[in-house]
């Protein structure tokens, strides 16, 4: 470990990094529309439990249909994904595996046991099993995805949020001191809920827009309706929910990962009473130069803002990319070391791992052992800065972060905006005023008739069917630009304050990485298309040809 792979060929880490990029965004391509989708199918399958109407038997088997053709290509590729751990990234593997392993392990041997076995009884149990236990592998079956997403994010949040674990000098291993303390962290909670709830916006959109494709061919309209009404209503509550978790999961960034928070804000030189940037002229293709900018151009901020959400005080301290690397004084009056001091006390426990490793090799005097214990215990916190060579490796991309978040955060806004004019137009809602109802009619969301008070027709205009089907893609472009914000935040941390990416790879030629890069990225975009052609035929076909 003391020497761990600092001759490595940077293109090797290059290509390994772009190769777990590739696996990691298209799985997440399947994953939210697998939860959201398993949402809207077990409540129209709950509705068909107290109804027992074919009309909402069909409905259920159509949403079914479509969240198991997603459902296998996301296990596909979310396989690849975990092996990669082993065959990229060994020396990570191997530093940590008894705490990273634990998580994934539960997630297959539960989670994922669970969603195949309920899974099978959704699809061929129809007249097999009575209606109740059906409903229930329903809900099951969208339960066990949901586990299984716990327990991947508790591994991606531990990486984040290192807790629950303790350095063995003997074995070069961190290992597990408190499973609990590793599953229930609060940054794997507010991950998870912020996570999942998102999904469901994807999964409500996916709804909303195929019901829409459905209107503008003016067939099946009644699933078309009774289907929007609940998507609706799923991604009003999520849409929400995102916003109110992402503001706690932005509270917990703050706390435990500052320079995050830094670059998603161009934030510089931090201070007291920080305003929280809107839009600003960040070059989105080049990294600023933070040493000698005071803040970015052109900048418009809500006062306050940044010091609310960071700290819930409006003249709370926020550090800027500056004073993270040169140290400041915290509000409760500690001290938070320069970056040179981390590096230098990160040498330092690498220093005395190495010299504990050669006494006890020697059996030299115990009091020697212990000395070199107790250096390496004191300085564990930075070890991973040992491996640092400039400072400034440490400062993520603040373009990627600054425009990734400001995406995220405007399409999130955009999507309460779009699900309340769905919800209004579905639900047919009574207008409060005739003065509202001559409004909307000038801006052409109602006709004369409907403005003289003739409830609005539950056929949306064919503006707002083409948006919604628009809205598909801006959707999963929320997603993954907060995927970006969560790793590409981090860098250059395998492990945050850890293990750099440049100490976890595996020793393999650059070479063999890009060659099967290339593959999976021919493998998966053929899935995608796969999985699209599949998906468009099924709507096509529709819940009433079956």
């Amino acid at each position: 470990m003391t020497n761990l792979l600092l001759n490595i060929d940077a293109s090797t880490i290059d290509w390994s990094r772009a190769q777990f990029a590739l696996t990691a965004i298209y799985h997440w391509l399947f994953v939210p529309l697998t939860l959201g989708l398993a949402v809207i199918m077990g409540i129209a399958e709950t509705i068909y439990y107290r109804k027992r109407t074919d009309f909402w038997k069909s409905t259920a088997q159509f949403w079914q249909r479509l969240f198991g053709v997603n459902f296998a290509m996301g296990v596909a590729t979310g396989i690849i994904l975990e092996f990669e751990f082993g065959t990229n990234w060994s020396n990570y593997s191997w530093f940590v595996g008894d705490i990273f392993g634990a998580p994934l392990a539960v997630e297959g041997i539960v989670a994922f046991f669970m969603e195949s076995t309920f899974v099978a009884v959704m699809f061929f149990g129809w007249k097999k099993v009575s209606a109740g236990f059906h409903l229930a592998s329903t809900w099951l079956t969208g339960l066990g995805a949901t586990i299984s997403a716990w327990w991947i994010l508790v591994a991606n949040a531990w990486m984040q949020y290192p807790v629950g674990c303790t350095f063995n000098p003997d074995t070069m291993r961190n290992e597990m001191t408190s499973f609990a303390e590793v599953a229930l962290s609060p940054f794997a909670i507010d991950k998870f809920c912020h996570t999942v709830i998102s999904s469901w916006i994807i999964g409500a959109i996916f709804v909303i827009a195929v019901c829409c494709w459905y209107l503008l061919k003016k067939r099946e309209t009644q699933m078309a309706i009774q289907s929007m009404k609940i998507a609706a209503i799923v991604g009003m509550i999520a849409a929400l929910g995102a916003g109110a978790t992402g503001h706690k999961s932005g509270q917990t960034v703050a706390e435990v990962q500052p320079m995050k928070l830094a670059a998603m804000e161009a934030l510089y030189n931090g201070g007291n009473s920080m305003d929280l940037t809107m839009i600003a002229l960040v070059n989105p293709l080049e990294q600023p130069d933070y040493t000698t900018e005071a803040e970015p151009a052109m900048k418009i901020a809500m006062p306050y803002g940044l010091s609310l959400m960071a700290t819930n005080t409006p003249d709370g301290f926020v550090p800027g990319i500056n004073d993270l690397l040169n140290g400041y004084t915290k509000a409760d009056g500690t001290t938070e070391p320069s970056v040179d001091e981390k590096i230098a006390r990160g040498k330092q426990a690498i220093q005395a791992l190495a010299d504990y490793r050669q006494a006890k090799a020697e059996g030299a005097d115990t009091s020697i052992i212990n000395s070199q214990l107790s250096i390496i215990n004191s300085n564990m916190p930075y070890f991973g800065y040992g491996y640092v060579k400039d400072k400034h490796d440490l400062v993520p991309s603040v373009p990627i972060n600054f425009w990734a978040f400001r995406t995220m955060v405007g399409l999130g806004c955009l999507f309460i905006l779009f699900f309340a004019v769905v919800l209004i137009l579905v639900f047919r809602i009574p207008l409060a005023s005739v003065f509202t109802r001559r409004l909307l009619a000038a801006i052409g969301l109602l006709d004369e008739a409907e403005a003289d008070g003739v409830q609005p027709s539950a056929i949306l205009p064919r503006w707002l069917c083409w948006s919604a089907i628009i809205m598909v893609p801006l959707a999963y472009i929320c997603s993954e630009s907060g995927w970006l914000v969560a790793e590409f935040g981090r860098q250059p941390w395998t492990i945050q304050d850890m293990l750099p990416t440049w100490a976890a790879v595996s020793n393999l030629q650059s070479s063999s990485v890009m060659i099967t890069f290339f593959i999976f990225l021919i493998l998966f975009t053929t899935m995608l298309a796969v999985e699209i052609s599949i998906l468009l035929k099924q709507i096509k076909k529709g819940p009433s040809r079956q």
